[in-house]
């Protein structure tokens, strides 16, 4: 058997626990910090909190206890990205043995840097791809890439997501696949905010397009693979983010764009993308190439300098 660990049972951890166990090689448990949660799945086979109306697949273990990782052969990061280095950290000292870490989450840690970089393993590999949750959890084809060594790529693709509808392509620029998934979230605000505006698909497209050109020029100034822009986790993940309305990035930006507010002390929800825009804006203007990336630079000024937004449609749209 594989043993499987998720770590994270939000909605995105529970859709991708409940694929890998149609594997019946796969055994999947669920760590969670919230004992409730843990507690109703081991009992109803549900995680209401998250899915109110759906059952799960019997197998399905959760727990609360870092035990579960001492035998873990698969280990895959499904929390905040600000939290894993923290977690990582303590999950490091109950594991025995060598296991593949992969990361599912998108962002960057607190201090800006990659986060599959700062985990303390040594098999480390990065999975992003369009996949929302409840189209995961229902069970619909899904594609993700897989950034890491060919080795491991091979053994998740043959052992671990066989017969779960899984699909991979593959990059060995870990680091590529780990900034295209987080980009796409800021670039998701940019289209957002027009589309909030216009209604347009002309015009969405129109930021779209510079969106797929701005992550390509980031690729290559991060030191990374740019044709990395082509798999799931670029142009593939970028779509499904920017031009759909499940997506929170998006819609952050479409409330910006139809003159809403937005109270980040609510907590309702995170929104990756708003993070993003103040690292990567800073960075640009670090390096001396704001006038190169109109977009962030444009998403830097609305959302951390108090910009207007029809300042942001005329540097965004020209």
């Amino acid at each position: 058997m594989n043993n499987i660990v998720i770590a994270g049972a939000g909605t995105f951890g529970t859709s991708v626990a409940e694929r890998l166990a149609w594997n019946l090689d796969n055994d999947i448990t669920l760590h969670t910090i919230e004992e409730d949660v843990a507690a109703e799945i081991n009992r109803e086979h549900k995680n209401s909190k998250y899915f109110p109306t759906r059952f799960l697949n019997r197998r399905i273990k959760a727990s609360t206890s870092y035990t579960v990782f001492e035998n873990a052969d698969v280990i895959m990061l499904v929390i905040p990205s600000k939290a894993i280095v923290s977690f990582s950290l303590e999950m490091k000292k109950h594991t025995r043995k060598d296991p593949l870490v992969v990361n599912l989450a998108k962002g960057m840690s607190d201090d800006g840097a990659f986060i599959t970089e700062k985990i303390p393993f040594e098999r480390t590999a990065s999975m992003k791809g369009p996949s929302f949750a409840i189209e995961t959890l229902n069970g619909f084809p899904t594609a993700f890439t897989f950034g890491g060594k060919r080795k491991d790529y091979e053994y998740f693709k043959k052992c671990i997501i066989s017969n779960t509808g899984f699909s991979l392509d593959y990059s060995k620029d870990v680091r590529a696949v780990e900034l295209a998934s987080i980009l796409k979230n800021m670039y998701a605000i940019a289209i957002g905010l027009v589309s909030g505006r216009y209604n347009s698909p002309n015009v969405d497209f129109l930021v779209y397009t510079k969106a797929v050109n701005e992550m390509r020029g980031l690729l290559h100034l991060f030191n990374c693979d740019e044709e990395t822009i082509f798999r799931y986790c670029g142009i593939g993940d970028l779509g499904l983010t920017s031009l759909n309305d499940l997506s929170r990035n998006r819609t952050f930006g479409m409330l910006i764009g139809k003159g809403f507010s937005y109270d980040e002390k609510s907590g309702a929800t995170v929104v990756e993308g708003k993070r993003t825009i103040r690292l990567i804006g800073e960075f640009v203007k670090k390096e001396g190439k704001a006038d190169e990336f109109p977009l962030v630079t444009a998403l830097y000024k609305l959302i951390y300098c108090n910009s207007s937004l029809n300042d942001y449609i005329t540097d965004a749209l020209s």
